[in-house]
């Protein structure tokens, strides 16, 4: 049957995922594999029961924006700028090479040149939504995998806005004025280019701008409100509003969305942006995996059952092994460099966009773009199916380990939640529980909880920093939170959330150095410890020992080091982020500690020596006193 309404459409596309979705992951496959068969089956090449999707495309790609938005809240312009490497080096030379490679064979299957150029470029981009969502549920978005992956589709959204104007310059000369009217259609058409210029810049400075200095206000004014719903719909009219801006400038919305979330990273209504969100991303991205599985031509993959599986399974080697090379290059391990070559193997949701303008701006016909978008179809749908053979075969090789069992929490309330269970926590815990303290113990590595088990600690497993973990740990009502983990930023995430929704709880925390220790008080932390610096103070009052000083002399020195340390950390905390300030006041304040010691141990020097000279008179009294007597 044919669809004739949006709630038949609606109801079609949540029966499809919700019966395929689970069965895909029961059988190891993943989500988006099962969101692509539900579409497949449901599509117009098959069962045909959802009609004509022009109007639920464009509303399930909003999915995607709203994935890019979501991303930008995890990134803070600090981090951003330490990914450079990432996005514009590795970024870059994958691009290049994936397009080079894969125009290369092109002319060798006797491609004109103009094509072979505009299908390398074109399939070289790879999909945002497919390889996060699987790197997501894999446990690969944070380290060395999630961050290369993620700076090469973030520099492949970026090389999007130039390939709209490169792709056009392939045009022969005969098709030249049909250009102009392929490009996607903005405000801004007719205008001079100096004018768009300034049009388009002023846009991207006004999502900065206003995210910076507008949103906060606003978000403050709707959160006095109370109204759990008016927030959300403010969270998505932010989206929207971003990305129609990008859009009438000629931008690509999703890049919009990442550049608003990027400004918001740093605001206080991060986290509550991310739990209002968060569900719409999930939904709209597999109705958006669905329209890609429904928008597969069944029939010309049939009609050229050879040919384009042929290609599908050439595109995703030949990119897997340009990634795979470039990643080498570029410092990754042979592990790390191969699943993020996997990852980014298939076509992109771009090339459906650039291959329909590549048509109408006659560098490509009608026949080799419906091959180019079949191929890129049926990659994507292979992408899940390639990560699973490449986790069992290669991944799960290097950690044959399953997830450990999940525990549940006692009844009643902690008296402290303890994140971390590893060298530092242990014995802080063991501190509380004998003194009879009750404590929950939580912990994200795999090794460390099966280890750890082994010798009775009920340790459960779990990202600390997610709230829905600590409000089932019982933070809602325990009196202590201890961070031991041993991911810095983790950490600092941890505290930040703890000290927004739990403000009962006082906060200990681990810090690795002092920077670490800035940046765990700038979130919230009541106090904190430094991993090693009471041990290697201990280990110098040792050494002090060895070398002759007295015990009373070297504890002395200990003690007046540690107080003039917390001293100074307190004192140089307003300008900890300010680097030259901060070197300089920290070379000026460890020149007057050095001062400052030398004076007490010439002080006790002098003290030990009055003492010792007493200590001589008064045995020769006694002996005097003797001799008399």
């Amino acid at each position: 049957m044919h669809a004739q309404s949006f709630l038949i459409q609606a109801l079609v596309y949540l029966a499809a995922g919700v019966v395929s979705v689970p069965i895909a992951k029961r059988l190891g496959l993943g989500s988006v594999l099962g969101y692509l068969i539900a579409g497949l089956v449901v599509g117009p090449f098959l069962l045909n029961l959802v009609g004509p999707q022009g109007d639920v495309v464009k509303f399930a790609e909003f999915g995607v924006v709203i994935l890019l938005f979501l991303i930008g809240l995890e990134v803070r312009p600090s981090a951003l700028w330490e990914m450079r490497t990432s996005i514009f080096g590795l970024g870059l030379a994958q691009m290049l090479a994936s397009a080079a490679v894969v125009g290369a064979v092109a002319l060798v299957l006797g491609a004109d040149w103009r094509v072979a150029v505009a299908a390398g470029l074109i399939l070289a981009m790879s999909s945002t939504a497919i390889v996060l969502q699987n790197l997501e549920e894999k446990g690969l978005r944070q380290g060395p995998v999630g961050e290369a992956a993620f700076g090469v589709l973030l520099f492949q959204d970026l090389a999007v806005i130039p390939l709209f104007a490169l792709l056009p310059l392939l045009a022969d000369g005969q098709h030249a004025a049909s250009v102009a009217a392929a490009a996607p259609p903005t405000l801004l058409e007719g205008l001079p280019d100096w004018l768009r210029i300034v049009a388009t810049l002023g846009a991207v400075a006004g999502v900065v701008i206003g995210g910076r200095y507008l949103t906060r206000p606003v978000f403050r004014f709707i959160a006095a409100a109370r109204l759990r719903e008016i927030f959300t719909a403010s969270a998505l009219l932010l989206v929207v509003g971003v990305a129609t801006l990008m859009e009438v400038v000629g931008l690509s919305p999703a890049l919009g969305a990442f550049l608003a979330g990027v400004v918001l990273a740093e605001s206080e209504f991060r986290r509550e942006l991310e739990t209002d969100i968060e569900p719409f991303r999930g939904l709209l991205l597999g109705l958006f995996f669905i329209t890609v599985g429904a928008g597969l031509n069944v029939g010309l993959v049939l009609q050229h059952w050879v040919l384009i599986p042929a290609l599908t399974l050439g595109l995703m080697a030949i990119k897997a092994l340009a990634m795979w090379g470039v990643g080498l290059v570029f410092g990754k391990t042979r592990r790390d460099a191969a699943t993020v070559a996997v990852s980014l193997a298939q076509g992109g949701e771009f090339a459906f966009v650039l291959l329909t303008f590549v048509v109408g701006a006659h560098v490509l016909n009608q026949d080799q773009a419906g091959l180019a978008t079949a191929v890129v179809a049926l990659s994507m749908a292979l992408t899940p199916i390639a990560f699973v053979l490449h986790e069992r075969l290669v991944l799960n090789r290097a950690s044959a380990q399953s997830e450990p069992e999940r525990l549940p929490f006692d009844d009643g309330a902690p008296d402290a939640i303890v994140a971390g269970f590893g060298r530092f926590g242990q014995i802080a815990t063991r501190l509380l529980t004998a003194n009879e303290f009750k404590v929950v113990l939580l912990d994200s590595s795999i090794e460390q909880i099966d280890l750890i088990r082994r010798f009775g600690w009920p340790v459960h497993y779990g990202d600390a920093s997610r709230l829905d973990l600590l409000r089932a740990a019982g933070a809602g009502k325990a009196k202590l939170l201890l961070v031991a983990i041993d991911d810095k930023d983790k950490a600092v995430e941890l505290v930040k959330a703890a000290t927004e929704y739990f403000p009962n709880l006082t906060i200990l925390a681990r810090a690795f150095d002092r920077r670490h220790a800035y940046e765990l008080i700038k979130a919230g932390a009541d106090d904190l410890e430094r991993e090693t610096f009471e041990s290697a103070l201990a280990f110098g009052k040792k050494a002090l020992l060895r070398l002759g000083l007295s015990e009373r002399r070297a504890k002395q020195a200990a003690t007046l080091f540690r107080d003039h340390d917390k001293a100074l950390f307190k004192r140089l905390a307003p300008v900890y982020g300010e680097e030259e300030r901060y070197i300089m006041a920290t070379r000026d304040s460890r020149a007057t500690m050095e001062k400052l010691l030398q004076a007490e141990m010439r002080r006790l020097s002098a003290e030990e020596a009055q003492e010792a000279d007493n200590d001589i008179a008064e045995v020769k009294q006694a002996e005097v006193a003797g001799r008399r007597s």
